[in-house]
């Protein structure tokens, strides 16, 4: 699978209205067939960034995703919020998705 994490710095001005406004991209996304999962988080030490955490397939469900139309028309707007150049890890990973961490488990 392709798995993809990406910094978004949002100016903070903005950022209270940042999870709003990637809803239709983000339900874009989690609808593509081959998308795995697409999932934001709020840094709990600068306000005003968020983690995004996705999942293709394939190389081939990763370029579906960036010719999509949600895809150009967040990239079109998205200039506009952020204050600097987002940060990305991007690999490819022998997996299908998430998997069960061997060294914890709930008790009981």
């Amino acid at each position: 699978m392709i798995f993809i994490v990406v910094k978004f710095t949002i100016r903070p001005e903005r950022s209270d209205e940042w999870l709003g406004l990637v809803e239709e991209f983000t339900q874009g996304t989690r609808q593509e067939p081959g998308n795995l999962f697409f999932e934001w988080s709020r840094s709990v030490e600068d306000p005003n960034q968020f983690v995004l955490v996705e999942a293709f397939k394939d190389g081939a469900a990763g370029e579906v995703h960036v010719n999509s139309e949600h895809f150009k028309k967040a990239m079109a707007w998205m200039p506009d919020l952020i204050a600097k150049t987002p940060e990305i890890v991007n690999v490819e990973v022998p997996s299908e998705g998430w998997s069960a961490m061997a060294e914890l488990s709930p008790r009981g």
